[in-house]
C-alpha cells in the first residue's frame, strides 16, 4: 500500500476547519470541502471515509488545540493578573479567527450527553480556580464562587461571538466594526473583572 500523503491530509483538515469553524458551514459536504481544498472528493473519502469522521476529528483536534493553548497560560509562573490578561487576549484571538468553533464544540458535547474530561483538565483548571480564590481574598476580584468567575469570564468572551448575527443586526454593527469591537473587548473584559 502506498504511503499516505500527510500534506494532502492536513490540507483537507485545515480546509474543513476553516469551512466549519471560520465560515460556520456546519452542513458542508465532502464535495464542498474537496472543492475548497482543490482536491478530488475521493481523496477526502480516502483519508477520512466520511464527512462525519472528518468532522469528529476536527472537533477533537479543536478541543486539544484549545487545551494546548490554555494549559501553559494557566499553569505558568506568572502573576494572576498577567495570566488573566493573556487568557483574555488569546481566547478572543482564537474566537475571532474561528467564531463558530464554540458552537460546534457545545453542540457536540450536548450530542454526546456527558462531558468527557480527563485528568489533564484538572491539572490546570483546579489550580487556576485556587488562584482566583486567592485574588478574591486580596480584593482584586469581587468575592464569589470561583467557578462563577470563570463562567462570567468565558461568557463575556464567547457570548458576543455566539450571538454575532443578532448583535450586528440589533446594534447596526458592520463586520469591520464588529472585529474592531471584539478586539476592544480584551481591555473591557479585563478591567471589568480585575481591580488593582
Amino acid at each position: 500500500m502506498a504511503a499516505r500523503d500527510t500534506g494532502t491530509e492536513q490540507l483537507i483538515k485545515d480546509t474543513a476547519k476553516r469551512i466549519f469553524f471560520s465560515e460556520g458551514k456546519l452542513h458542508a459536504t465532502t464535495q464542498d470541502i474537496a472543492d475548497a481544498a482543490g482536491v478530488n472528493r475521493t481523496l477526502v473519502h480516502y483519508y477520512f471515509r466520511s464527512r462525519d469522521i472528518l468532522f469528529e476529528q476536527i472537533i477533537q483536534e479543536g478541543k486539544e488545540e484549545w487545551r494546548l493553548v490554555m494549559e501553559p497560560i494557566l499553569t505558568g509562573n506568572h502573576p494572576f493578573k498577567v495570566k488573566l490578561k493573556k487568557m483574555i487576549d488569546t481566547v478572543l484571538d482564537l474566537i475571532i479567527a474561528y467564531p463558530y468553533r464554540e458552537l460546534f464544540v457545545i453542540t457536540e458535547e450536548k450530542r454526546h450527553a456527558e462531558i468527557q474530561l480527563d485528568g489533564k483538565h484538572d491539572l490546570f483548571i483546579k489550580p487556576f480556580l485556587a488562584e482566583i480564590k486567592e485574588e478574591m481574598i486580596k480584593g482584586h476580584i469581587k468575592t464569589m464562587d470561583p467557578r462563577q468567575f470563570m463562567m462570567n469570564l468565558l461568557s463575556l468572551m464567547s457570548y458576543p461571538v455566539v450571538s454575532a448575527s443578532l448583535q450586528k443586526s440589533v446594534l447596526r454593527i458592520s463586520d469591520a466594526e464588529y472585529i474592531k469591537m471584539m478586539k476592544q473587548r480584551k481591555n473591557i473584559i479585563f478591567e471589568m473583572l480585575y481591580q488593582d
